[in-house]
């Protein structure tokens, strides 16, 4: 336990115990003057539980008030320093396009592609950590965005490390509304997912939506049917050799819980069917 919050446990306990104190005094000495009966029960029990919230709430507002503060400046800070991470980053990626005009050679060219895909990485890493901390400091604003767009824009995501896949995609241009960024972590992960675990002959990904449901196939391999139940589960993975650290299904499902988007998984003869009903995020 840290210390932030061993003091404010520690705190909210010293501040019950007194309250509680000093109600239980001024019970007894009205009891004491008036005694206690079914006429005059409601008249001093009601009064009593007010007070006892107006002194809880009195105290705990001047006593917390400095943790309070110290949370809402490390919030502060935290946004700032996101924000100021994003210039450099920036930058470097701006300067890298332009070398790009200026330089012929391959060695060089191969250097600036290395610097380009770091930059494009910690980009990522920026956008993430954004993503995650205003999830947890502030409210996420739901936008409307349009369905085949975010599944165009992250099916070119991949275009490096899809090889010789096919991905197809047939979506009709229905509006969704939703939180845009987990929306799109949502779709990233289930067609990164989809490209990991395809099949080595005539490897396949389809993209299609049906009666509300958005339905992404891949081919390979069909889930077993004991995974079924632990696939969403945080750090799983169905084959350890490949990369990542098996968080991916489990932000899907994490979003979809919070979202009322009903997930589900399809297992057939020659692959996989996610399914997602948007009904609930439908614009």
């Amino acid at each position: 336990m840290n210390s932030k919050k061993r003091d404010f446990l520690i705190s909210i306990s010293i501040i019950f115990t007194f309250t509680l104190i000093i109600i239980l005094y001024i019970n007894y000495v009205l009891i004491s003057l008036f005694g206690i009966n079914q006429e005059n029960f409601i008249y001093v029990i009601i009064p009593l539980l007010f007070l006892a919230i107006i002194i809880f709430l009195s105290f705990t507002t001047s006593i917390l008030k400095p943790l309070f503060e110290s949370d809402d400046n490390l919030q502060k800070n935290i946004k700032e320093t996101i924000h100021e991470l994003n210039i450099p980053v920036s930058t470097i990626k701006m300067n890298t396009q332009l070398l790009e005009k200026n330089i012929s050679d391959e060695k060089s060219l191969k250097r600036l592609q290395r610097i380009k895909q770091a930059s494009n990485n910690l980009l990522k890493l920026y956008e993430d950590m954004e993503y995650n901390i205003k999830k947890e400091i502030d409210k996420i604003e739901k936008q409307e965005c349009y369905l085949d767009e975010i599944l165009a824009n992250s099916i070119v995501k991949f275009d490096d490390i899809k090889k010789d896949i096919q991905i197809t995609s047939t979506l009709p241009h229905i509006s969704v509304l939703t939180d845009i960024n987990g929306f799109e972590k949502v779709i990233d992960n289930l067609i990164s997912n989809a490209i990991k675990y395809n099949s080595k002959e005539e490897p396949k990904v389809s993209i299609t939506f049906e009666n509300n449901t958005l339905c992404i196939f891949n081919k390979g391999e069909k889930i077993d049917t004991k995974n079924l139940l632990i696939i969403f589960d945080r750090y799983y993975q169905s084959d350890s050799t490949n990369d990542g650290f098996g968080l991916g299904l489990n932000i899907v499902k994490e979003f979809c819980d919070k979202n009322k988007i009903t997930i589900k998984i399809d297992t057939i003869d020659n692959g996989n069917i996610f399914k997602l009903n948007l009904e609930n995020i439908l614009n």
